[in-house]
């Protein structure tokens, strides 16, 4: 099954939404407009078209291999990476300073949802490298800096996270890795790291471990982590690379999904010690691996964009060619493509009002980065990153849920035929399960949401949006259009209760966390559904006066009716939703621990 890139519904949330045109007035940015956005979203679908999403079910059928402690990718994904380098694909986000070529997210996250669509298990390896790309730019010395950015950000050398150990998931107090510091200011690093995304591969020369570890007598729990790069190959002075590094793959996991990504288990020390580099100051690490955290779990949002846009193209195509029964309403006299049965319509419009939906929520997030990151007033940098920060949480964790509803709607769209291997549909649902649960699961980002970003501001940022969302219900409120009526009601009561969650989560996190905490999820759902439903309305509006323009009238009038179709299948679960946190809560605690 081919992938075509949604260039168009990216374009359209990229110009209407994200605004793209305010994005490219601000310092830095001035080159980054909607005429540069579609040229590289163009080349960019090309390469992903024609290259990467080639590789994508020989990945799922021939993963990646270790043997000696060696790891050998998919047939094909070494001569694609260095396509992929030599197009300057990886650098496409980072500053010109080191030779990346300084967009704004608003253009870089279109293209990070087409590599990702293309083909997640490849497209893993860029997404470690820009998290660990974040990390040395925002805490990296001047000197870490000169070794190791511009390598990086060519994607000449590849990036990795070293968080997770055997006894500690997502409890990093519980962190054993140790570093002994060295006469010469190094460091030699102990321990062994699971998990490591492309922790170990033949795609490049060097592979650069950023490792969270303890410093000889630091203190006990979070706050005694400090952060190192490890790298595979040690550098020279003059940047050529030396000896092989103290860092060794034991072995790779055999998973459900992604199995062309070689998740690595990596032992640090058992030859004398691992040659490391301070990142920033000691016991400073873990606020500088959430760095690259943040930066992973929008990608990660992406990610279930992405799958979600790919399933969903999979089963439009299917349901267009399998002919099975008569339509219900006798339009058609014998049996027809099954895309004419009112319940397949339902399946398939669920997929792609989730995935529009994301998208555009995801798309207003970036502009909001690029903002809190370039605009020259400090009080509206300010306030977009507030937005940005509430939104990444949704983003993370509202679209990696659907990913999995939508790639398991795609199934059923195929019946029979989509629980069988050969036509890929499984593909996707089994690739989409690890985005609800690496870079935080659903539950940290609901935690997230709740501690950091409502208790703590006693809910403002969550009722500034709120307010934002009433002036775009006041404008559907203008219009005479039945969709726009139809949508205006639903964001309206969506909004209601989330104001009403809002306050309960900002009014009782101290004094009763377990009744928050019991509906913590359930509030990054309503939240994600009403931002991804708000966006939709945005939507329906310019789609209504682009339609009366005689713009693009078919692709119009699709958006209007994908936003109302998400009002009223969609974002009505809010009420419900609310009424589940609100006052649920003790019924999820009341079952005595013994008789589970």
């Amino acid at each position: 099954m081919s992938y075509t890139a949604p260039i168009k519904d990216m374009l359209f949330d990229i110009e209407h939404l994200a605004d793209i045109a305010k994005v490219a007035q601000m310092p830095g940015l001035e080159e980054a407009g909607l005429e540069t956005a579609q040229a590289v979203l163009e080349e960019c679908a090309r390469f992903n078209q024609d290259v990467i999403a080639p590789l994508n079910v020989e990945g799922d059928r021939n993963p990646s291999s270790f043997k000696d402690g060696q790891v050998t990718t998919t047939p094909g994904f070494k001569e694609a990476f260095a396509q992929y380098v030599a197009g300057g694909w990886q650098g496409l986000q980072h500053p010109t300073d080191f030779a990346g070529q300084g967009l704004p997210k608003t253009i870089g996250a279109a293209c990070v949802e087409m590599l990702n669509s293309a083909n997640m298990s490849f497209a893993l390896c860029p997404l470690l490298t820009d998290g660990a790309t974040e990390a040395l730019l925002t805490a990296g010395s001047d000197e870490l800096k000169a070794v190791y950015l511009e390598k990086l950000v060519s994607g000449q050398w590849t990036g990795t996270m070293n968080l997770t150990e055997p006894q500690a998931g997502s409890d990093l107090a519980l962190v054993r890795s140790r570093a002994e510091p060295q006469p010469d200011g190094t460091y030699k690093v102990f321990g062994t790291k699971i998990f490591i995304t492309y922790g170990e591969h033949d795609m490049a020369e060097n592979i650069v471990h950023l490792v969270l570890a303890r410093v000889s007598g630091a203190p006990e729990g979070v706050k005694g982590i400090s952060l190192f790069v490890v790298p595979k190959f040690l550098v020279n002075k003059d940047g050529s690379l030396g000896a092989r590094n103290d860092v060794h793959c034991v072995s790779i996991e055999h998973k459900l999904g992604i199995k062309a990504s070689p998740t690595a288990v990596l032992q640090y020390g058992d030859h004398g010690g691992a040659i490391g580099y301070l990142v920033g100051e000691e016991n400073r690490g873990l606020e500088y691996m959430f760095i690259m955290m943040n930066s992973a779990r929008y990608a990660v949002g992406m990610q279930g964009i992405a799958i979600a846009e790919r399933a969903y193209q999979h089963a439009v195509a299917y349901a267009k060619e399998r002919v099975q029964s008569r339509p219900v309403d006798g339009s058609v006299k014998a049996s027809a493509p099954i895309i004419h049965h009112p319940d397949v319509k339902r399946m398939l419009m669920t997929m792609r009002a989730y995935t529009e939906g994301c998208r555009a929520m995801a798309m207003t997030a970036a502009a909001a980065y690029d903002a809190a990151h370039h605009h020259p007033d400090a009080d509206t940098r300010k306030q977009n990153e507030a937005f940005y920060e509430f939104l990444v949480p949704l983003v993370k964790g509202y679209s990696t849920e659907m990913s999995l509803e939508v790639a398991s709607l795609g199934v059923q769209v195929h019946g029979g035929m989509g629980f069988i291997e050969e036509t890929g549909a499984a593909q996707y649902l089994r690739d989409a399960k690890i985005l609800t649960i690496y870079e935080g699961t659903t539950a940290i980002q609901a935690n997230d949401l709740v501690g950091r970003k409502t208790a703590r501001d006693g809910g403002q940022v969550g009722k500034a949006i709120a307010a934002q969302i009433e002036k775009t219900e006041a404008e559907l409120a203008k219009r005479d259009s039945a969709d726009a009526k139809a949508v205006a009601k639903r964001l309206t009561a969506a909004r209601q209760a989330f104001i009403d969650v809002v306050g309960f989560v900002a009014g009782q996190t101290k004094a009763s966390p377990n009744a928050v905490f019991a509906g913590s999820v359930p509030y990054l759902m309503l939240g994600g559904n009403l931002v991804a439903g708000w966006q939709l309305a945005r939507s329906l509006l310019v789609a209504e006066d682009l339609a009366k323009a005689g713009t693009d009238v078919p692709f119009m009038k699709a958006k209007i009716a994908t936003a109302r179709f998400y009002a009223e299948h969609i974002l009505n679960k809010a009420p419900g939703l609310r009424d589940s946190i609100v006052d649920g809560a003790d019924s999820v605690t009341a079952l005595a621990l013994e008789a589970f």
